[in-house]
């Protein structure tokens, strides 16, 4: 089978293409021939830095990245009740760890996996998942979001950003969401009550008592929305997993609940999104599809840094 490993860290070049034998699967996994996988940050970061590959896959070489994928069984554990030969599923494999997604066959545990929706297709699918359980993960389970709320989503256009936008106005939420002026009517579409440029507008000064605050962007963007949220609010974290004294001790000052969070593979979470995309109360957009010869083109466009929605590879 293709398969495109890493010998070391570094530039896309490092993407290497290789013939492999399939995996053997073990007792509570499947054998998914994928039709379309999920390109994210994580995976630029992972092949470019090798303290991240190592932090995520270990040291072990040559290393397989790849995490989200769409497919189908053809090949079932002896342990494996949920699914059978022929099912279409979808999911995030071993995240954080080796998901082997980059390759025409993964074995994935059966238990991050779930049925993929019959009115999707496998690019909108893929989509959502790494990128869908963050939002799920960080809205539904770290900061119990519900009716009334008020949620500031930073990056609203980006592949959490739309998707958390849309979760957290399906579970009741006033939803501000931040973007360039060019995705304004695409974030509102997703739910968004209110927008705000980045670029010419300063958050702080049009948005204040905010209950949870999703920050995908980093940098001073967490000091700032320090000062918009209540006091006992939420605010998580997908970029920094170590936070500076000035952010603590504002933290604190205001008895705000500041953490990190690494997503998680998750059936369950899965199911759930699973069906929220059956009804159509979210929906993936998938901005531009590569095939699988063009997984540099893929991450080279990723980390421009300007992705609408989610960038899709297909085999």
């Amino acid at each position: 089978m293709k398969t495109i490993i890493l010998n070391e860290a570094g530039s896309v070049d490092n993407l290497q293409y290789i013939e492999s034998a399939k995996p053997t699967i073990k007792s509570n996994e499947v054998l998914v021939k994928t039709i379309s996988l999920s390109v994210n940050v994580i995976d630029y970061k992972v092949r470019a830095n090798e303290g991240a590959l190592n932090w995520i896959l270990g040291s072990e070489r040559p290393a397989v990245i790849g995490w989200d994928l769409s497919g189908t069984v053809v090949e079932v554990g002896d342990e494996v009740t949920d699914f059978k030969i022929g099912d279409d599923v979808f999911g995030m494999a071993n995240f954080p760890g080796k998901g082997n997604a980059y390759a025409e066959f993964t074995a994935v545990p059966s238990a991050h996996l779930t049925l993929k929706p019959k009115n999707i297709s496998h690019q909108e699918a893929a989509s959502a998942t790494l990128a869908a359980l963050t939002a799920w993960q960080a809205l539904v389970e770290k900061a119990n979001v519900s009716k009334g709320d008020k949620v500031l989503v930073h990056a609203a256009s980006g592949g959490v950003g739309h998707y958390a936008t849309q979760i957290a106005k399906h579970l009741g939420a006033y939803v501000i969401g931040t973007s360039s002026a060019k995705n304004k009517e695409f974030v509102l579409q997703n739910g968004a009550d209110q927008h705000i440029d980045y670029t010419t507008e300063n958050f702080q000064e049009t948005v204040s008592d905010v209950d949870f605050v999703l920050d995908t962007v980093g940098g001073d963007t967490i000091l700032k929305s320090l000062d918009v949220i209540k006091q006992g609010g939420t605010i998580v974290s997908i970029v920094s997993s170590s936070f500076s004294e000035d952010q603590l001790e504002k933290a604190k000052s205001k008895e705000v609940n500041l953490s990190f969070l690494l997503v998680q593979s998750s059936g369950e979470n899965m199911l759930q999104l699973a069906q929220l995309l059956e009804k159509g109360i979210i929906k993936s957009h998938v901005s531009k599809t590569f095939n699988f010869d063009q997984m540099r083109d893929a991450h080279l466009y990723l980390e421009k840094g300007r992705t609408v929605g989610k960038i899709i590879v297909n085999l």
